[in-house]
């Protein structure tokens, strides 16, 4: 028989190793406290949070994604809750403080489970087999939308952003994303592509009212004239578009000239500005009525410009640019000498450079077929403003996610309320261990009604109890009126989400709840660093 030896030390002294039932259970705690955090930001009557970043900056908001960008978080799992929150604005746009709430309620119904001993792979098949059916029962409840119909798109988008600041001007937000989107919108070989982020750009000005903002049906951008007697006003311009410098190009490394006398010295300037004048030459041949480029454009380029009567716009950013490409119909250039006719934008209604406050802007505007645009907004102060752009962000989001994939489902906790009906009776079928975990992702579901309920001040058992028995009696529709925490037939109370945010919701939190249930081992540890910087062996 073996004698019993010293313990073996796999791991450094400075690492630190947490595992089984204790990591499970730390997880869980702090999805809830994530969760708990930005409950009271759901509903109508959600409440904001100021935010101070390190330098003293202010946020405030109630959007869950901006509310977890802001914070630091130690925790593992609360780190990848807040991942979550960006997963889903990246995807949808809408719902993040959805998706927060709900992974916390999936992984605290599961803690009972772990204290149990029941294996954590027993309740993620659950969960998984809950999921599947979830998708399926939502497609059953969906109900499609015409997205020609610009009255229900207005309604839908309205659901969204009555929870937020942008709320007052609900009709001024929806056109603003409505008209956005349709002009974005591009066919390609029979697939639809609406790219917000890179061709719907939202410029903030201050000052004005908010009633002041509005879709451009082409681009505004942050700039003036290069010279000062350029033209500021064109009606149906032609244009080009740059992406090379208008000067004498420097040389790339050192570069040295050996000058033998002085005659050199002149002909080295003489080729310099022949190169400027042949670079304008090719410009002015199509005779174009403005210039933008990416890059400088020096005082001779100017000068030949200006005396030809075209207008020059330098250092546009390349997002800038392509925005303006699409707008106008033109193609952006690498070098002057491959210029064509088919090069030029002919579509700009009207070029003008106004001055707004105490900057000069550029507008393209009245384009004939643009597919960029920007949303001018205006408004009292900066802070306001940012709130009203991540809002408008989620309008837009909204209108996108109905365009690709046009269903509908009840809003007001009636979806997730039918949902847990339909898993309530499948839980029923389910056999073995697996039946407890199933059913507990069900009532996990009631969390969201619970939360609309509660932040509008009223006593959530009650409702509740009350919206359990009008889905016991087939009513799919019946949810919460998160303004006065009243039961109401959605139909009627006409509050639609899109069902794209919804299942993306549904797949990200029960994903990451499977995820952190998972993990049974926690190894942290710091590797010691020498004098200069480098991690010792």
């Amino acid at each position: 028989m073996a004698g019993r030896g010293a313990p073996v030390l796999v791991l450094k002294d400075s690492t630190k190793r947490e595992s089984g039932r204790k990591v499970q259970i730390g997880n869980i705690h702090a999805a809830k406290m994530i969760s708990d955090l930005v409950r009271t930001c759901l509903g109508p009557c959600s409440m904001l949070k100021m935010l101070m970043d390190p330098m003293g900056g202010i946020v405030m908001t109630n959007d869950g994604n901006a509310i977890l960008r802001e914070i630091q978080v130690q925790h593992p799992a609360g780190k990848s809750m807040i991942e979550i929150s960006r997963t889903q604005d990246e995807e949808v746009g809408d719902g993040t403080t959805t998706v927060i709430i709900l992974a916390g309620a999936m992984l605290a119904a599961a803690e009972r489970f772990i204290e149990e001993n029941i294996h954590p792979t027993v309740i993620i098949s659950a969960y998984r087999q809950a999921l599947d059916d979830m998708k399926t029962v939502a497609e059953q409840i969906s109900q499609p939308v015409d997205v020609n119909d610009r009255k229900q798109m207005v309604n839908v988008i309205k659901s969204c952003i009555g929870t937020k600041l942008i709320n007052q001007w609900s009709d001024l937000a929806c056109a603003i994303a409505l008209d956005a989107v349709d002009i974005v919108a591009v066919e390609q070989n029979g697939r639809q592509e609406i790219d917000i982020k890179r061709y719907a750009r939202v410029e903030k000005v201050p000052g004005g009212s908010l009633d002041e903002s509005r879709v451009l049906r082409g681009v505004m951008l942050n700039k003036d004239v290069t010279h000062a007697k350029m033209r500021r006003r064109i009606k149906n311009p032609r244009i080009v578009l740059l992406d090379c410098s208008l000067e004498y190009k420097k040389g790339e490394s050192q570069t040295s000239l050996e000058l033998v006398n002085e005659a050199d010295f002149t002909r080295i300037l003489q080729l310099e500005e022949e190169y400027v004048q042949k670079q304008c030459a090719d410009i002015i041949a199509l005779k174009p009525d403005l210039v933008f480029t990416e890059k400088g454009i020096s005082d001779l380029a100017q000068h030949y410009l200006l005396k030809n009567n075209i207008t020059a716009i330098r250092r546009l950013r390349k997002t800038d640019n392509n925005r303006v490409a699409r707008a106008v119909g033109a193609t952006i250039v690498n070098r002057t000498d491959e210029l064509k006719e088919e090069d030029v934008g002919t579509g700009c209604g009207i070029f003008e450079v106004r001055l707004i406050g105490d900057d000069y802007f550029t507008f393209l505007e009245e384009c004939t077929h643009p597919k960029a645009c920007t949303i001018l907004l205006r408004g009292a102060s900066k802070d306001v403003l940012k709130e009203i752009e991540r809002n408008l962000q989620d309008a837009l989001h909204v209108a996108r996610s109905i365009r690709l994939k046009p269903s509908l489902v009840p809003g007001g906790g009636a979806f997730e309320m039918a949902l847990q009906q339909a898993l309530s009776e499948k839980a029923k079928a389910v056999s073995g261990l697996q039946q407890r975990p199933y059913q507990a992702v069900a009532e996990a579901l009631e969390i969201i009604p619970a939360t609309l309920i509660s932040n509008s001040g009223k006593k959530a058992l009650r409702v509740l109890t009350e919206l359990r028995a009008k889905h016991a009696n087939g009513g799919t529709t019946w949810g919460v009126n998160g303004e006065t925490g009243a039961l109401v037939d959605m139909k009627q109370y006409g509050i639609w989400d899109p069902l794209a945010v919804k299942i993306q919701a549904l797949k990200t939190a029960l994903e990451t709840a499977i995820l952190l249930l998972r993990i049974d081992d926690v190894v942290s540890g710091t590797k010691k660093t020498t004098a200069d910087g480098a991690p010792s062996a």
